[in-house]
């Protein structure tokens, strides 16, 4: 293995409909170890020390790939990119430049994760290749004009590259020759105890979030941006995940599925999580050049994942960089509009330490 990492490329199956899939694993030199698949560009595993030097995968998700094709709730989404608009568009509609768009209703009245076949469930082209930074491996695809109801042909790259800093970061742009709308996240469930290993209830969770934006029951954003302060999802102090649970227990959602504003003035990278598991010493910050970010607690999860593993509720929390809910039909949001004339770019990195 070279100072910059290594890269391995393994055929990994094939979907229902006969096609070849692909796993790539990346290595940095301290043995950190990603493994991502072009179904879906989609994580599947990530190996890291504990404060004992004892590498266990943090990543909820499956052995095979014809797990990965269950819908929704078999699999939640686990791992994947997200697209063409991650969360929920209310009722499926949106305006853009006078013209009325119709998405399909997949999660009650509303559009959820870019549809019935969304990004997790389409086959990107895969290259891999070493820079600088370490090993990465880019994922692209074009979704056609009308796909799931969006306009235009977008053309789409997800690059994650793992570095010797104990980093991994995930890089996204897109083009297109229609006026569309675009908003790119990565769903991963993370439990920094191992995945399969119990609920998040010791993980302690810090946002660096003033606001958030309240919902109604079906969970579209009412359009207020409303401060956290003596409200349960203030985590701009470091809260341990299972007080705050134990107080939403009665309520709807049993839980947090909400999306935080984080607090940044412009596009620039910055921090917007830390999560610590102390019996483990892991710790993960997330940045990102996104406005928000939906954390999800696994509130409804119920199924099994690798090696047979349940993975029941609160067994992996989900936090996705991302612009916000329903953006399109809320003009007060940051804009998730994609012109011709325009490049998308979105960057999130993930960076894990030790605490003992």
């Amino acid at each position: 293995m070279s100072s910059l990492g290594y890269i391995e490329k393994n055929q990994w199956g094939y979907t229902v409909e006969g096609t070849p899939v692909t796993l790539f694993t990346l290595r940095n030199k301290k043995g950190v170890t990603l493994q991502v698949t072009n179904y879906g560009a989609t994580l599947v595993s990530l190996y890291l020390p504990d404060k004992k030097g004892e590498f266990e995968d943090i990543i909820l998700g499956f052995d095979t790939v014809s797990d990965y094709e269950k819908p929704n709730p078999q699999n939640p989404f686990f791992g994947a990119t997200i697209g063409r608009h991650a969360n929920r568009i209310k009722n499926g509609q949106f305006s853009l430049e006078g013209k009325n768009y119709t998405l399909a209703q997949n999660n009650n009245s509303n559009h959820l994760h870019g549809g019935v076949k969304g990004f997790q469930k389409q086959i990107f082209q895969a290259t891999a290749f070493t820079t600088v930074e370490g090993p990465s491996v880019r994922f692209k695809r074009l979704s056609h004009d009308g796909e799931e109801g969006y306009p235009g042909n977008l053309r789409v790259s997800v690059t994650y590259t793992l570095n010797n800093d104990n980093e991994f970061k995930i890089s996204y742009t897109a083009t297109t020759d229609k006026t569309t709308i675009i908003n790119l996240t990565n769903h991963s469930y993370f439990n920094l105890a191992g995945e399969g290993r119990g609920n998040i209830f010791d993980h302690q969770l810090e946002l660096f979030a003033n606001y958030y934006t309240p919902v109604d029951e079906t969970l579209i954003p009412t359009g207020e941006i409303k401060s956290v302060k003596n409200t349960p999802f203030d985590f701009t102090v470091p809260k341990i995940l299972g007080e705050v649970l134990k107080d939403l227990k009665d309520s709807p959602l049993e839980g947090i599925d909400h999306n935080f504003v984080l607090n940044k003035e412009n596009s620039k990278i910055s921090l917007a999580v830390r999560l610590v598991e102390p019996t483990s010493g892991r710790v993960m910050k997330i940045y990102t050049t996104e406005p928000g970010i939906q954390v999800y607690t696994g509130n409804f999860v119920d199924t099994y994942g690798k090696e047979g593993k349940h993975y029941g509720k609160y067994s992996g929390i989900a936090l996705e960089t991302q612009h916000f809910p329903n953006t399109p039909n809320q003009k007060n949001f940051p804009s998730t509009i994609l012109r011709p004339s325009e490049v998308y770019s979105s960057t999130t990195i993930y960076k894990f330490s030790i605490v003992n």
